[in-house]
């Protein structure tokens, strides 16, 4: 909104509106924006919240060896980051950009979703929430509809062909081919790191190309659906999910700027994809929103994000990645979630493998993992067998939290270090 004001007052010649052009200036004050808005916003909500009783009913001072009591804090705390992100986005962002109406779809679609789920644990008190089934069916129908838009609106497209040359002592990028849709992404650690989709069904001959899209929507369902169940489990201690989050939000800033920005796409070998700027200012937005509500969320927590936040913050991440193709970077970038999804995963089957011979067996003392950490053995099932019991002493939640976060910025490090790595 902001951005077409200042662009009318530019053409008029005002002083100082030339700033509105520049996508760093606007991603720093959307970053600024949100930080203040989640900070100011949090406060009052967090005291609307406590008024009216809608408090956490799932968790209890059981499972936390040190006491600590959890009932009634105040939960969807995820509308909390999902207007501190919105209200800069729409100010800051270029809103005609294909990609940023897709964040912001996303973004009201999940935390819609989110919603519902804390609507009926709270409200109707509930344990379970929402079904598991429904979850499952908004998570592939904004991964269906992502997809669908992605393979048929003119506006996405990339460019694979760039490098920089020197002319005249200056270097300059050559455009060898122009922006076209494609079916390539990313593939860390490998020299001629692209990804064909259609190469992949190239046995389908002259129906390879449609094949291959057909494919991409459904690995765009897999991305979002995976990743926002894996924050969605993350989200079991005080500022985990937002800090893993924020931390995975800078990286995704930081390879949407590089992938819309001509020279260093060229530079980096990458792909050049325009028009993908407008999510430097959306991931600046989220990475400030979280911050702003981990004021209220870290330890001891004053208010829980609930799955209103938790599977919003993961369907953001997930098309992100999609958009500038680099979803087959998630497994690294998001190795946090993907560990606490595998965990629970690996527990179930192993139960269900165990009952089937009459023996009752884990792997784990409790997932997801970050549980098991903090679990006593005076808590287990003593007619239960463990796979692993380590630790046998607890450690504390905050400490828990950290570490991860350590976790987190190591293997966003290394996602970066694949764009050279070769």
């Amino acid at each position: 909104m902001l951005y077409y004001i200042f662009r009318w007052l530019d053409e008029l010649g005002i002083k100082g509106s030339h700033l509105w052009g520049y996508i760093s200036f606007r991603a720093i004050l959307a970053m600024i924006l949100a930080l203040v808005i989640s900070a100011w916003f949090g406060e009052r909500f967090i005291k609307y919240l406590k008024r009216k009783q809608i408090t956490e009913v799932q968790r209890s001072a059981e499972i936390d060896p040190f006491g600590v009591k959890k009932i009634g804090v105040p939960s969807m705390g995820g509308i909390i980051i999902i207007v501190a992100l919105l209200i800069p986005v729409l100010l800051l962002g270029r809103l005609r950009n294909i990609y940023l109406i897709l964040m912001i779809i996303t973004t009201l679609w999940l935390g819609l979703l989110g919603g519902m789920d804390d609507f009926i644990k709270i409200f109707k008190r509930n344990k379970e929430g929402l079904k598991g089934k429904y979850k499952i069916i908004g998570q592939v129908t904004i991964g269906l509809i992502v997809g669908l838009v992605l393979w048929t609106s003119p506006d996405v497209k990339a460019n694979l062909n760039l490098e920089m040359t020197r002319t005249n002592g200056q270097e300059v990028v050559v455009h060898k081919t122009e922006a076209e849709k494609t079916l390539k992404t990313t593939i860390p650690f490998v020299k001629n790191h692209n990804l064909d989709y259609s190469e992949i069904l190239s046995f389908l001959g002259e129906h390879k190309h449609a094949a291959g899209w057909i494919l991409f929507v459904i690995m765009t369902i897999v991305v979002v659906t995976a990743v926002s169940n894996g924050a969605n489990l993350n989200d079991g201690m005080d500022g985990m999910c937002a800090g893993n989050s924020a931390i995975v939000g800078v990286v995704l800033g930081i390879l949407a700027y590089v992938s819309s920005h001509v020279e260093f796409a060229a530079y980096l070998n990458i792909m050049y994809i325009p028009g993908s700027e407008e999510l430097v200012v959306f991931f600046m937005a989220f990475i400030g929103a979280l911050i702003g509500f981990l004021w209220y969320n870290a330890y001891p927590a004053q208010v829980f994000m609930g799955d209103t936040g938790s599977l919003t913050i993961g369907g953001i991440i997930g098309v992100g990645a999609i958009i500038i193709h680099k979803e087959l970077l998630l497994p690294i970038l998001c190795g946090i979630f993907f560990v606490e999804s595998l965990s629970v995963i690996l527990q179930v089957n192993y139960f269900k493998i165990g009952k089937r011979f009459g023996v009752k067996q884990r792997i784990f003392k409790r997932t997801p993992i970050h549980d098991n950490f903090r679990t006593q053995d005076s808590q287990l099932d003593p007619d239960c067998k463990y796979l692993i019991k380590k630790p046998h002493t607890v450690i504390h939640e905050t400490k828990i939290t950290l570490r991860f976060w350590i976790i987190s910025i190591i293997l966003a490090a290394l996602t970066i270090i694949t764009l050279k790595i070769r």
